[in-house]
């Protein structure tokens, strides 16, 4: 039941799990001190960031090009972000790459749909959806979409050719610190790159570059591993989503032919203060997982049986153990229930995004964590979706979509009577 060890939020009702806010818990083992903390964390978290000129404060700094006004803004209640619908959403971005993975010479590698007043906005995303349908032996028929993009006023000239475009949701922020404690050793001791076992799985990890140490280190964060920390992940998303320059990146997302964003750099270097980023960081750091749900009911048991048969378990490795850390006990030593193995895995064509992240490559995705799944839509609103782009509106979908080297987990539960798919199903829920 304690997916998140002795950091496991449990007072969300485990049956009716109604609470909008079990994403946005503090881990429980804090202390009185640690949560005040985690508390100054959250106001910056939640609230909007201002232009510099407007208002004397320190939550100043947005713009001029950016996505969102708040880190919330994305990860609603700290949860996952909504797909779009015929524009682009609030909580999801557009990733942009070239063939190489090199940013694009004018856009980068984000293009920012929002601007300040005197300022144009990169692009203007249209989203269109492609609906289909998958119908299964015993006549079940579950409906299937996927987005498609095309941009439209792309105010700073063309995308360079050969370029890639990826819609991405924010995924949910719980346990975070934990995923950060896992010894790097323990990861790449799951590494299988070339399937030496022989169960079709080749799970490996993506090796990426830190700011923070100069080095290549292995990728923990992001749908394909592209970030080694909480602190580089959440300081990217500072510059490319909100605008706001920090000590690891120190300027706005201009571009050398953005001259207008380049002339307004801002005179605060970095806006982001080392006070408020230390807070900010604790608080994305011990947000926690609230408990499962149904852990011991026989539907549930059932399926979790089915999930190890069928062979999902190869990816969504259900356990891990933090390293000792004498210096932040809150974290350490704790039996955590994730579901992730951390890896990047070829899930298919039909997931393939075009966009390559330092070694993970268009059909490549880390595996997601699927721990506090069951309260995804509680939290975030019915319209939450699952997979990278949200595309997925119920886990039944998120099955059908997975291909490459879960492709035969994938039709083995397809192939199963609707009973037993409905096990698995029962199982998932109470994660």
């Amino acid at each position: 039941m304690l997916s998140g060890g002795a950091t496991t939020f449990q007072k969300t009702n485990p049956d009716v799990s109604l609470s909008r806010e079990s994403y946005s818990q503090a881990a429980v083992n804090l202390s009185i001190g640690q949560r005040n903390k985690f508390a100054l964390g959250n106001a910056f978290f939640t609230a909007p960031w201002q232009p510099e000129s407007s208002v004397e404060s320190s939550r100043t700094g947005l713009g001029p090009l950016f996505n969102a006004a708040a880190c919330q803004d994305c990860h609603i209640r700290d949860g996952r972000g909504h797909p779009p619908t015929e524009s682009l959403s609030e909580s999801s971005v557009l990733r942009v790459a070239l063939i190489n993975g090199e940013p694009d010479p004018i856009y980068g590698h984000q293009i920012q749909t929002r601007a300040l007043p005197g300022f144009l906005p990169e692009a203007v995303p249209d989203i269109y959806w492609q609906n289909s349908s998958v119908a299964l032996a015993d006549g079940e028929t579950i409906s299937m979409r996927k987005p498609f993009v095309v941009l439209e006023q792309l105010h700073y000239g063309p995308l360079a050719d050969g370029h890639g475009l990826s819609l991405r949701v924010a995924p949910a922020m719980i346990g975070l610190g934990l995923l950060e404690s896992i010894a790097a050793s323990a990861i790449l001791a799951g590494e299988d790159v070339g399937d030496s076992d022989g169960d079709g799985i080749s799970g490996r990890v993506n090796r990426v570059w830190s700011q923070e140490t100069s080095a290549t280190v292995i990728g923990r964060f992001g749908w394909k591993a592209g970030q080694p920390s909480i602190r580089q992940q959440s300081l990217l998303a500072f510059q490319q989503d909100i605008g706001i320059s920090s000590q690891l990146y120190p300027y706005q997302p201009c571009t050398s032919v953005q001259t207008d964003c380049l002339a307004s750099q801002s005179s605060i270097r970095p806006e982001l203060s080392d006070e408020i980023e230390e807070v900010l960081l604790f608080y994305a750091s011990h947000l926690a997982v609230p408990a499962r749900r149904w852990h011991d009911r026989k539907e549930v048991l059932a399926g979790k049986a089915l999930f190890h048969t069928l062979g999902c378990a190869g990816c969504h490795q259900p356990s891990w153990r933090t390293a000792r850390l004498d210096n932040h006990p809150v974290l350490s030593e704790q039996l955590i229930w994730p579901y992730t193995d951390m890896l990047l895995h070829d899930m298919g064509e039909g997931l393939a995004d075009g966009v390559s992240e330092y070694s993970a490559q268009g059909n490549e995705w880390r595996t997601a964590p699927l721990w506090g799944v069951h309260l995804a839509k509680a939290v975030g609103g019915a319209e939450v979706g699952f997979l990278h782009d949200g595309r997925a509106r119920d886990f039944k979908e998120a099955i059908m979509w997975h291909g490459g080297e879960a492709q035969a987990s994938r039709e083995a539960w397809a192939s199963l009577k609707r009973d037993d798919r409905e096990k698995l199903i029962w199982f998932l829920k109470s994660l």
